[in-house]
């Protein structure tokens, strides 16, 4: 009886599809702060493989009192950093990058500095795909990502 059962759980395992998640992170990266500095700022690429949009909603972590997706646009030469409402959209079979002059992720009230070489965790959480645990490697202040996709 045991062995039929296990037999028939090793097929049924074996018979299931592999699904991949349908929203991949790639490349997350923080800017490392000064030591009193109480906000940082957190970059990577949102790949949505899935046939349906998903918006990116929120995120939290341990050392931020909140993180937010932000926009950053010029007005009349003067930087403006907004709160993304109601979500940031990642189309079907689309990307959209977190980067320094445009969205990004705004870690306010830190509890603590963001060092070079630290590993942060963030939770992104997803309309469709839900909460994703992303662990974001802390790079120097005057770091740029030059590889893939991810800086256009």
């Amino acid at each position: 009886m045991i062995k039929t059962m296990t037999i028939a759980l090793a097929i049924a395992a074996i018979a299931a599809p592999t699904v991949a998640a349908p929203v991949r992170i790639e490349t997350p990266w923080l800017r490392e702060t000064p030591p009193a500095a109480r906000t940082g700022a957190g970059y990577a690429l949102i790949r949505n493989a899935g046939t349906s949009e998903d918006r990116l909603l929120d995120a939290r972590s341990a050392v931020a009192e909140r993180v937010e997706v932000h926009s950053m646009t010029m007005d009349g030469g003067i930087m403006r950093m907004r709160p993304v409402t109601g979500g940031l959209a990642i189309p079907a079979g689309g990307a959209v990058a977190l980067r320094s002059g445009g969205y990004h992720l705004m870690l306010t009230g830190l509890k603590r500095p963001l060092r070079r070489g630290d590993v942060v965790e963030i939770r992104l959480r997803f309309a469709r795909a839900g909460e994703l645990p992303v662990r974001f490697r802390v790079e120097p202040i005057d770091f740029r990502f030059e590889g893939g996709r991810h800086g256009q």
